[in-house]
């Protein structure tokens, strides 16, 4: 055989021996690589948007949309059993709203009574069907803020948010003409002489019970501050909630403006994470994967993890933005075609800040900008805009 054809052959064999090397430490670093967890890579795509940290979101804003579809105000109804039931025997309670279970067969009735102040109610536990099963809340405690009423979303647990209240009034003994004659028994369902003891509060407090009414205990103990909102997580987990000092809630009542709170994390065992400490109008709202929370001040949006170990947060900061949408929109509403529009806040009545957030997807955060005043009698609420923030992992996750 010639030599240069063996040359030849050997330089071929050398070549494939080679490729065959690197090959097989591509396939190692491969191995390796893949058994890292996406939480300690950066160079992979994360593959939900849970898996992704707060402060590792990139956003693209877009103003003034249409109202989120999915939006659905909540339409306050008494179920019709319920009602028939005060109506029949309960002519001096009056029934405020109902709240039923998620599986519907259960309901919640808030009512008033004439012993109490008209901000205060109690609450009692119906079947669907309008039989009453019981009274759930004690007669010195007071509950107040009946939109934070709740069943949580598996239907386990109820809460809700309330204060000691005066002691009743004792109940008056019939006067008997007939001293053989008994008195028949109250048709009306009455307060159990047989609650336990349960912790009561001067300011208002989130409590919690089981589906049955029973084990009713204070999720809050936190005395001088006022708990005036609650939300459940998506999975049950934890809930979020507002609270200020009296002081800042008498302040603000003072001023006709709305209630505004630091927001906070609870979870089920009254472990509480403080979240901000900023006071806030709008009312912190759960992502739909219960991975985070968002609530806004001002003109900023702030989104937290809810997680426990190594949270962290992000702020993303609209002044600007907002800005020149609201110069933008009054142009158009006026149709002021003058070119160089100064975007000074004090010359744009429609510039406001964000009064409410929306999150229905991982993705896509909605938000409201309005201006608010809490005037008695007329109330104020004019200039609201929806717009809505485009949600996406940074560039550094992705790499």
């Amino acid at each position: 055989m010639p030599m240069g054809l063996v040359a030849q052959r050997q330089n071929v064999y050398e070549s494939r021996t080679n490729i065959i090397s690197l090959l097989t430490v591509l396939i190692t670093l491969a191995t390796l690589a893949g058994c890292q967890s996406i939480t300690e890579r950066r160079d992979v795509r994360p593959l939900v948007m849970r898996d992704v940290p707060a402060n590792r979101l990139a956003y693209r804003f877009e103003a003034d949309i249409r109202p989120p579809d999915l939006l659905v105000e909540e339409v306050v109804e008494k179920l019709e059993t319920v009602q028939a039931d005060f109506t029949a025997r309960r002519p001096d309670d009056a029934l405020l709203r109902t709240v039923p279970s998620p599986d519907n067969q259960r309901v919640l009735a808030l009512y008033g009574t004439d012993a109490e102040p008209s901000s205060a109610f109690r609450i009692d536990l119906y079947a669907v069907d309008g039989k009453f099963l019981r009274n759930l809340t004690p007669p010195t405690l007071s509950c107040v803020f009946p939109e934070t009423v709740s069943w949580s979303t598996d239907g386990s647990f109820i809460t809700f948010i309330g204060h000691k209240g005066a002691p009743p009034s004792p109940t008056p003994t019939p006067f008997i003409t007939d001293p053989d004659a008994v008195p028949e028994a109250s048709p009306s369902p009455s307060v159990a002489p047989a609650f336990p003891a349960v912790p009561m509060f001067a300011t208002e407090q989130i409590y919690i019970c089981n589906r049955d009414g029973y084990d009713l205990k204070p999720l809050t103990a936190r005395e001088g501050l006022i708990y005036f909102y609650s939300s459940w997580a998506p999975d049950n987990h934890a809930l979020v909630a507002l609270a200020c000092k009296e002081a800042e809630w008498n302040a603000r009542e003072g001023e006709f403006k709305m209630p505004a709170g630091r927001p906070r994390l609870i979870a089920l065992d009254g472990s509480e994470r403080l979240l901000d400490d900023d006071l806030t109008e709008a009312l912190p709202v759960w992502s739909s994967d219960s991975s985070k929370i968002a609530t806004a001040f001002e003109t900023e949006i702030a989104i937290y993890d809810a997680a426990r170990s190594q949270p962290t947060q992000s702020r993303i900061r609209l002044r600007e933005p907002l800005l020149r949408a609201s110069a933008a929109y009054e142009q158009k509403q006026t149709a002021n075609t003058k070119e160089g529009v100064d975007l000074d806040a004090a010359g744009l009545p429609s510039f406001n800040p964000i009064t409410r957030v929306y999150w229905p997807t991982p993705d896509r955060l909605y938000f409201q900008t309005a201006y608010v005043r809490l005037i008695p009698n007329d109330p104020i609420n004019t200039f609201q805009r929806w717009h809505q923030v485009l949600l996406s992992p940074q560039a550094a996750v992705l790499k």
